[in-house]
């Protein structure tokens, strides 16, 4: 590996652009000079290796560069990250480049052995491990303080010198992909392993768990739509369905862990093993040493940042849930003067008047949603967390006990302190449509209203959006860097999981919700598809094996579901006949089948693998290899250390 960098020349005939670097105007030469030099220089002297060229536009200014790499420095960074490609013999193996004869369709003039969302991932590493060696500020910006180890893309960021940095659109790649995922309407399965070569495996990993939630419901709809035509009122023939609700929920997502499995072992990336961990950007403190890594880096009390999140961010959270309180009490009144409206004019009108409050609610709490996020987005920040994990695990924290009790409390009150199902019933079918659409409409349809908006502004010098005629290079990333940017798959999980809660927590009272739940799903699949190619930058590509913290999130929010739907069944009126003359007997055996259908749940979530057979017999076989490998390594040292 040592003696290959040392080899590399940043020399490339044939540049490709791969990522824009856009800084701000009236930037400084000497910055950009100093800037530029880290970028092309040699590892060794603590540089990037890459390609770099000014784009210089029609007015002449130079304040955006195209950022590319030789053919041999990819394959080089693909080692450093660890990419894992398929070797000949089918089998998936860490891509080393000592052994890249062995690995399927290699060869040395073969540029597409790595994808191009695999290339700008291993250049947007590279830039991001740019750091600061003797330099104490930022040239040309005394006030931009730096330190060894420091970020310097990073810096940059923070003191406003850099503004964006995002991977170009591949024009052909793109316009191929659209025609395959969303060109047409079509029934069948998403072109997933063309997503994950052109936006990278966190993105793909969404899409198809977004896929496959959407067939697991198909089942709950088939059945919930007979319950809802032929027996509407009469809740206690939902005994069944609520039970097939709970098994249902516990084994699809069992069943997507196995499926996950299989796409991630396909991709490369079950196999890619866990990195140290390096401090996130936004971390700051004194400088010190790392114990584990002896560099110096950043260091934060412990205790400043538990001060932080026990005396400010946890009261703050607590005043925000006792707010949503308010707000649902607030609801509740609208409720009551809706319903003695109606009482007294009994008209078409005043019917209508009845799903007013829900509907009013149901806005109110996408607001509230929207703004504790960024609330909630500042607060983990503040906290100071060292790493982006820990970072990431505090704030999905924060927003999903909000989400949760905002979404869900006002129907746990319905139900469980009103004991109104007929209310309960209206006002879930309510949230549910109203949520569904106002997401729609904030996340896809006002973004691309606004994307077609400044495309019109820019029609005069850039062609049509939809590329169907060759744009400029110049006019290709004028028109890119002033899309909006794609924060990520957060939003669109949280959607599925307040989703999965309206249809699982309530079943027995409204079946129909995982009929508009299809519905809406359907529809999300093609309105994500189109926000993700025409209405926001291109991403860079994120390695993942799973979907993280999330699995948890819906397999929690499944084992919520058996509580409360068995405390639904427990309060039906045929349940209560059999218990007229002891509630205590009630509470005990609702009690006991609650614990009963958890120890079915469990039992089935350990019986059912989390990897197919065959994949766990690929994973082994590896492991076991890896362990000869290193005996040989061992052996091999210790018979030349004896000769010695």
């Amino acid at each position: 590996m040592a003696e290959s960098w040392s080899f590399l020349d940043t020399f490339e005939p044939n540049f490709r652009p791969l990522v824009v670097i856009e800084l701000a105007k009236g930037t400084k030469e000497e910055t950009i000079e100093w800037f530029t030099k880290r970028i092309v220089d040699k590892k060794a002297n603590g540089g990037a290796q890459l390609l770099i060229k000014p784009l210089v536009t029609e007015n002449g200014d130079e304040n955006i560069y195209l950022v590319g790499a030789s053919h041999l420095r990819l394959l080089l960074g693909a080692e450093t990250v660890g990419l894992v490609k398929e070797c000949n013999d089918n089998s998936m193996r860490t891509f080393t480049y000592s052994s890249r004869k062995t690995f399927k369709d290699f060869a040395d003039d073969n540029h597409d052995f790595l994808t191009m969302a695999e290339c700008q991932y291993i250049i947007k590493h590279e830039l991001e491990n740019l750091r600061a060696k003797d330099e104490k500020m930022i040239p040309g910006y005394p006030q931009a303080k730096l330190y060894p180890g420091k970020s310097i893309v990073r810096r940059l960021l923070t003191s406003g010198i850099l503004v964006q940095i995002f991977p170009l659109h591949d024009r052909e790649e793109l316009k191929k992909l659209r025609h395959s995922w969303y060109g047409r309407v079509k029934v069948g399965y998403q072109p997933l392993d063309e997503i994950r070569c052109y936006f990278g495996e966190t993105i793909a990993l969404y899409f198809g768990f977004l896929e496959y939630f959407t067939f697991a419901l198909i089942p709950m709809a088939v059945i919930g739509i007979p319950y809802y035509v032929f027996a509407w009122e009469d809740y206690d023939k939902y005994v069944m369905f609520a039970t097939f609700n709970l098994l249902w929920s516990t084994v699809i997502l069992e069943v997507w862990k196995r499926i996950c499995a299989i796409m991630t072992y396909r991709w490369g990336t079950l196999l890619m093993k866990r990195q140290f961990e390096e401090p996130r950007p936004g971390f700051h403190g004194v400088l010190g040493i790392n114990p584990i890594t002896g560099r110096e880096e950043p260091v934060y009390s412990s205790i400043k940042r538990q001060i932080r999140i026990y005396l400010v961010s946890l009261p703050f959270v607590c005043l925000c849930l006792y707010f949503s309180l308010y707000v649902m009490m607030i609801y509740f009144d609208l409720e009551q003067w809706a319903l003695d409206y109606h009482e007294e004019n009994e008209s078409n009108f005043s019917s209508l008047m009845l799903f007013v409050p829900s509907i009013i609610y149901a806005v109110v709490i996408e607001i509230m949603n929207r703004i504790y996020r960024y609330a909630a987005e500042f607060l983990t920040s503040w906290e100071n967390h060292r790493l982006e994990s820990s970072y990431q695990n505090h704030l999905i924290l924060k927003v999903l006990v909000f989400n949760f009790l905002n979404c869900f409390a006002s129907l746990f009150y319905i139900a469980f302190v009103l004991f109104d199902m007929k209310l309960l019933r209206q006002s879930l079918a309510t949230l549910l449509i109203t949520s569904q659409i106002l997401n729609q409409f904030a996340e896809s349809l006002l973004p691309y209203w606004l994307q077609k908006r400044h495309k019109k502004r820019m029609k005069k010098r850039m062609c049509s959006l939809k590329a169907d005629t060759d744009l400029s290079l110049v006019e290709q990333v004028n028109l890119e860097k002033e899309m909006g940017t794609y924060f990520g798959t957060f939003d669109d999980y949280l959607e599925l999981f307040l989703q999965f809660g309206y249809v699982s927590l309530f079943s027995c009272v409204y079946p129909l919700a995982a009929v508009f739940a299809v519905l809406n799903n359907i529809t999300e699949i093609y309105s994500d598809a189109l926000k993700m190619c025409r209405v926001y930058k291109r991403p860079f590509a994120e390695p993942t094996a799973n979907i993280g913290v999330w699995q948890l999130a819906f397999e929690t929010m499944s084992v919520i579901s058996v509580v409360t739907n068995c405390i639904l069944i427990g309060m039906s009126p045929q349940v209560n006949a059999l218990f007229a003359e002891s509630k205590t007997d009630l509470i005990l055996t609702v009690a006991l089948v609650e614990h009963l259908l958890l120890a079915i749940k469990f039992i089935m979530a350990f019986v059912i693998p989390d990897k197919p057979r065959d994949i766990q017999i690929k994973l082994a076989k590896l492991e076991f290899e890896s362990l000869e490998a290193l005996k040989q390594q061992v052996r091999a040292t210790d018979m030349y250390n004896s000769e010695k």
